[in-house]
């Protein structure tokens, strides 16, 4: 199933479930990458994947807010 789908069928609740979870993990992602940039010791492919998951998670909460948080056209 389709990430756009799979959102589709979930209540808001569970998508602010979803959305805190992801963002704990999106800041866990930040501080370990930083810890590795900063040891200097780090293997480049371990990086590279936390960067990937990183950016997967950033924008699944993206398209989470986008769901919960409707535009407003002022």
């Amino acid at each position: 199933m389709n990430d756009q789908s799979d959102i589709s069928m979930k209540t808001d609740d569970v998508l602010r479930v979803e959305l805190e979870v992801f963002r704990t993990d999106h800041r866990a992602l930040d501080e370990a990458i930083s810890q590795l940039v900063e040891a200097r010791t780090s293997d480049q492919l371990t990086l590279r994947r936390l960067k990937k998951q990183k950016l997967w998670l950033k924008d699944r909460i993206t398209v989470i807010e986008d769901r919960l948080i409707p535009d407003i056209i002022a």
